[in-house]
């Protein structure tokens, strides 16, 4: 069976879409690189926000008018798949295979049985599934929780993925040997809320404690994400000054810089205590690079609140963050009870964030000019006379494809920086500079 696999999301849903192929891989099933040629089209879908919803109907669409012309399977996964308003959709456009994100291995029994809904449940055993070592990549995922334990009022995550499940060590310790030895060098710790790891299992170690266990595998960098700001102890944050193949990399959603509109969103924790915990983080490790998610434009934010957001972004000056306009989701509280904001205020107060961001990012990267970091190289940048990658601190990184003609690991003198990445050259390079390392 010719198949494809489309995917919208996170990084999770990412790590799905391997667990899935792997599955798929050992029924037979051989890979196309568009859904034109394929037999089955998978598409793994988001729910968190309003946008991938509606990427999913357009696509879907498309994929009805081809079933209309040639025999072709459909299948939906993913969060979207887990809720009404995901199998709402999955009828209107005739979708065959419908797989919530707990009963993804049962991929193989819902092709046989042709269903139209397969299980939608939770299954605690896919904690326990270990994937094949994906080949030829230089870093992958790992999923160590799944689920989620808190109730954002703004967030579907709690529904669609359920609460928080941990994986055990010994399989999560297994499965990033196994990538260690396929020639994996960096790991990215995956979860809902990383840093509640083995909180829902007695005896199970704590997520510091799992941090130092990784580092002692011997994989040059180590990531994670997500955190919430209510568990990241100071545990963590030893753990990660204290391991160096943990990188001086953090990503910490604050959501909001007010506190009335963090009570909104039910949240758990109030500005003083984020910040608490950026201090925290600074005296332990000082040339960390910090990353966040800002929603603007919650129900009942006014311009004072607004301008709280803004303040507390330059009281910490982040490196990069990740910004969304409030987007309703039907069946979470904020929804159901909140009035929402009209749209040209959201977008409005989005646009003079983006414009602090900008200016943040361009002062934090120029810190990094003259400086020599290790870049993992990934490969050919847009413009193929530039090679593309990111630092140990998740900056965006462009060199000379001609001094890292082959992806791995480089040590790279940051020449540029811009807003949105640095530019530099490979130290002791065989190839010399021929071009201007300029970006417009």
């Amino acid at each position: 069976m010719k198949t494809h696999i489309i995917t919208y999301g996170c990084q999770m849903n990412e790590y799905d879409t391997h667990l899935v192929k792997s599955e798929l891989a050992s029924l037979g099933a051989e890979f196309v690189d568009t859904w034109q040629e394929a037999d089955f089209v998978l598409v793994n879908t988001c729910a968190v926000r309003g946008k991938p919803v509606e990427k999913v109907r357009s696509l879907l669409g498309e994929l009805r008018k081809e079933k209309d012309k040639r025999d072709l399977m459909v299948g939906m996964m993913g969060c979207l798949a887990q809720l009404e308003e995901g199998q709402q959709i999955a009828r209107k456009f005739g979708v065959d295979i419908l797989l919530g994100p707990g009963a993804l291995t049962e991929i193989g029994k819902a092709l046989e049985a042709k269903s139209r809904f397969w299980e939608l449940s939770f299954r605690e055993e896919l904690a326990h599934h270990l994937p094949p070592a994906p080949q030829g990549q230089l870093s992958a995922f790992v999923s160590i929780i799944r689920g989620c334990n808190h109730h954002c009022t703004y967030c579907i995550v709690p529904t669609t993925r359920g609460p928080e499940v941990s994986r055990h060590p010994d399989l999560i310790l297994r499965e990033i040997e196994q990538l260690k030895a396929a020639g994996v060098v960096e790991v990215t710790l995956l979860g809902q809320n990383v840093n509640s790891y083995g909180n829902d299992q007695p005896g199970f170690p704590k997520f510091a404690e799992l941090l130092r266990m990784v580092g002692q595998i011997g994989i040059p960098r180590i990531k994670f994400t997500t955190s919430h700001p209510v568990n990241f102890t100071d545990e963590v944050i030893r753990a990660m000054a204290e391991t160096p193949q943990v990188c001086e990399y953090i990503h910490l959603p604050v959501q909001s810089g007010s506190n009335r509109v963090l009570r909104r969103m039910g949240r758990e924790y109030r500005r003083e205590w984020y910040l608490d915990r950026i201090r925290a983080i600074r005296e332990a490790m000082p040339e960390v690079v910090l990353s966040t998610d800002i929603i603007v434009g919650f129900p009942g934010e006014t311009e004072e609140d607004f301008q709280e957001t803004l303040s507390l972004y330059d009281q910490v000056g982040y490196d990069s963050a990740y910004m969304f306009i409030y987007s309703p989701r039907p069946g979470t509280p904020s929804y159901k009870h909140f009035q929402d904001l009209p749209r040209e205020v959201k977008v409005e107060r989005l646009q003079r964030l983006i414009e602090k961001q900008k200016q943040w990012s361009y002062k934090q990267n120029q810190r990094w000019v003259g400086r020599t970091l290790e870049v993992l190289v990934r490969g050919a940048a847009k413009d193929d006379s530039y090679a593309e990658g990111h630092s140990r601190g998740n900056h965006p990184v462009l060199v000379l494809a001609s001094q890292a003609p082959r992806p791995g690991l480089y040590q790279v003198v940051v020449k540029q920086a811009t807003p949105h990445m640095l530019l530099g050259e490979v130290v002791g390079a065989e190839e010399p500079a021929t071009i201007p390392l300029m970006m417009a």
